[in-house]
């Protein structure tokens, strides 16, 4: 195999927890077979999204990420709109980037095995999706952008630095539902205008988020179209009866819930706050557009 010049950008809270030795494994197997590699590991995520960026400008031929859908996030918009693969070893919390991408998660050797063997082939060709807001600079997100309840529940468990994943989501989410209430959406959808009460809205490149939740079951990542998920207001009672059903994607057939592919989607509503891959991305309203095979993902 050809050697190759591979930035690793390793998730500076991984050195807290069970996941710090991933990077430094990743590290070494790419060396071992024969890549040159620029590892960073920063004490913060603006240092190395800073560090990266810089390596990045170097124009290497891979960037590998290691951590969870925050890092998915970085690498995304590092390289989304290059010819730049990006590479994900997951480690931390959510992965749900991974999940959809097939990469084994919480088997660290397999991940990095998968990694090695896709850096001697083409690139898989994903969508990525671009975020518009008005006097910001535009974002991209590979998975799911949440702009409701699932938000909210987000913003909390950022917040928490335990418990780590799944059970941290689900806990915030109990604490967001004693003030559960709806939000009104303007939402326009390629030109067409749909206005709606929704508990819970979701723009989804990817079938899940939350570490597992298959908010948007039948979405795919390479068809070039936005799944958007909306939940009609429900009590905190009818919330707690759908919500176990997400977990398999079985919510789509309740009544309440809503999905509509689009290309490209506006969405605003009053003191709402979007998510996107875990990311906050800011206040509503949103510009999105979907990107046909705007990232170049190194799996098989």
């Amino acid at each position: 195999m050809t050697a190759l010049r591979v930035v690793v950008a390793i998730n500076p809270s991984a050195s807290f927890g069970k996941g710090r030795s991933v990077g430094p494994a990743v590290v070494q197997a790419l060396r071992g077979a024969g890549h040159r590699v620029t590892a960073l590991s920063e004490p913060t995520f603006a240092d190395l999204h800073r560090e990266a960026e810089k390596a990045i400008a170097l124009v290497p031929d891979a960037l590998v990420v290691v951590g969870g859908d925050g890092m998915v996030s970085l690498g995304t918009n590092l390289v989304a709109a290059t010819a730049i693969p990006l590479g994900i070893v997951p480690s931390g919390t959510g992965n749900d980037v991974s999940r959809g991408l097939k990469i084994p998660i919480g088997q660290t050797d397999a991940a990095i095995d998968l990694l090695l063997a896709a850096l001697g082939h083409e690139p898989r060709v994903i969508d990525a999706v671009l975020v518009r807001r008005s006097g910001e600079p535009d974002r991209w997100y590979a998975g799911v952008l949440s702009a409701g309840f699932d938000a909210l529940v987000n913003e909390r468990a950022n917040l928490w630095r335990w418990p780590r994943g799944k059970s941290r989501y689900n806990l915030a989410l109990l604490r967001e539902l004693a003030t559960l209430h709806p939000t009104t959406y303007r939402l326009v959808l390629d030109g067409v205008e749909w206005n709606t009460a929704g508990t819970l809205v979701s723009i989804a490149n990817n079938t899940s988020f939350g570490g597992g939740m298959l908010i948007t079951p039948d979405a795919l990542l390479d068809d070039g179209l936005l799944d958007v998920c909306v939940v009609e207001p429900l009590s905190r009672t009818a919330f707690l009866g759908i919500f176990p059903r997400v977990f398999k994607g079985t919510h789509v057939t309740d009544p309440r819930v809503s999905i509509r592919r689009a290309r490209r989607v506006r969405i605003e509503a009053a003191g709402v706050v979007a998510y996107a891959d875990g990311e906050r991305v800011g206040a509503l309203p949103l510009e999105i557009e979907v990107v046909p095979g705007a990232l170049r993902i190194l799996v098989p």
